[in-house]
């Protein structure tokens, strides 16, 4: 073994590991950030119901077509701010990962 390296690291430091692991720690939080001020829409039936979240997964917004509204069917419009909801979080989930996983290199680490 190289002194101060470790088998099949090429020679690596323990000190240049270290300082890579604290600069891609300041990376993840400085995008989590950047990614949580982000806002997600989504919309169903049509455009009727419109849903904005964030990139911390907190509902922004919700917008209602006043024409879609009908008191005869109230379980319709619930059924399109689900739709429109959870296609918001969806698309908020799928570009956390993406972003997150470019930073980390594909390395899993759970974001």
């Amino acid at each position: 073994m190289a002194k101060g390296g470790f088998p099949g690291m090429g020679g690596m430091n323990m000190q240049q590991l270290m300082k890579q692991a604290q600069q891609m720690q300041q990376n993840m939080a400085k995008m989590q950030e950047e990614l949580a001020q982000r806002t997600f829409s989504a919309a169903a039936g049509g455009g009727a119901v419109k849903a904005t979240v964030t990139g911390n997964k907190l509902l922004h917004s919700v917008e209602i077509d006043p024409n879609c509204i009908d008191p005869d069917d109230v379980e319709m419009l619930q059924d399109m701010i689900l739709a429109a909801v959870n296609e918001a979080l969806r698309a908020a989930d799928e570009t956390v990962s993406a972003e997150m996983g470019k930073l980390t290199g594909g390395a899993g680490l759970g974001f």
